[in-house]
């Protein structure tokens, strides 16, 4: 027990609200702490008092947290962790004989890059580790890696506050990819020849700019985008059966090329290299798990 006041909190009833947090329900909460339903709700009233705010409004079938939720779980799954480390001696981890699962937030388009080597890695010195690599999405990333949802994620510079850390780990020029029987681009790309061609854009989302389009709108320039996609690998199928141009960073190019040739060109837009970072939360900067799977991710 401790103490808020004059009032004792149990621990338990944070245990009961990370649960909540992660289930999204009172009901599937309680069944993941083998409690029952009443248990976890009277739970709930409690935190509610203590807290003196809702903590989950429901919306439909599912309860979401109000912003004190939000603000308030980072530490309370800090708290838990550190608890759970002190009471079973975890402060260490050996990843040799660790069973411990983590969650990567990534770009699609980076899975095909990192994901190969780093479980060729895990299979000779972290054989029980596992990996969870999910869709990075920028909008929650700062709360998903304070709540322990990730714990780590990779991607291009981000404004994020001083509550995440970040690690510059790598940087690629961009390269234009075409078929290699492409009718009228035989020799060097120049620029000119770059915005006379058709192109295929790949992007996660519905509408906006890419990297490149950004920059060509900065010279007063626009090129012609014939078709917008989600997925690199389906791009470059694509570039190969028609004559539409792909700019792509050259890791990936490269990583493509493996499987299905495609010629490339060094880009001819003046743009700087696509730099990756790897993020993680202030909280886990010193847990030994999350600095060893950060190392892996850098190497």
């Amino acid at each position: 027990m401790i103490r808020n006041g004059e009032d004792p909190v149990d621990l338990n009833l944070l245990v009961v609200f990370d649960a909540i947090y992660a289930e999204g329900s009172v009901t599937k909460a309680a069944r993941t702490l083998h409690l029952s339903q009443p248990a976890v709700s009277h739970a709930l009233g409690r935190l509610r008092r203590l807290f003196d705010d809702p903590l989950f409004v429901r919306q439909g079938r599912v309860m979401v947290p109000t912003p004190a939720a939000n603000q308030a779980i980072g530490a309370v799954r800090q708290g838990l962790q550190l608890l759970d480390s002190s009471l079973t001696g975890t402060e260490r981890f050996d990843p040799a004989t660790s069973e411990r699962s983590f969650t990567i937030g990534v770009r699609d388009h980076f899975e095909a890059v990192v994901l190969p080597p780093l479980m060729e890695q895990f299979a000779r010195s972290a054989p029980g580790v596992s990996l969870n690599f999910v869709r990075g999405d920028r909008r929650t990333l700062q709360r998903d890696l304070a709540t322990g949802d990730l714990d780590a994620a990779i991607d291009v510079l981000l404004p994020l506050d001083d509550s995440i850390q970040r690690q510059k780990i790598g940087s690629n020029p961009l390269v234009v990819a075409l078929s290699d029987d492409h009718p009228r681009l035989t020799r060097a790309l120049t620029l000119e020849k770059y915005l006379a061609e058709q192109h295929i854009q790949v992007s996660g989302r519905r509408t906006g700019m890419s990297t490149e389009d950004f920059e060509l709108s900065r010279q007063g320039l626009r090129r012609t985008v014939r078709v917008r996609c989600r997925n690199h690998f389906a791009a470059w199928e694509t570039v190969r059966r028609t004559d539409l141009l792909l700019t792509l960073p050259e890791v990936y190019a490269v990583s493509l090329q493996r499987h299905s040739s495609a010629a490339l060109r060094p880009c001819p837009i003046p743009v700087s290299s696509i730099q990756r970072f790897l993020y993680w939360h202030v909280n886990r900067d010193d847990d030994p798990a999350n600095r060893w799977i950060r190392s892996q991710l850098a190497a």
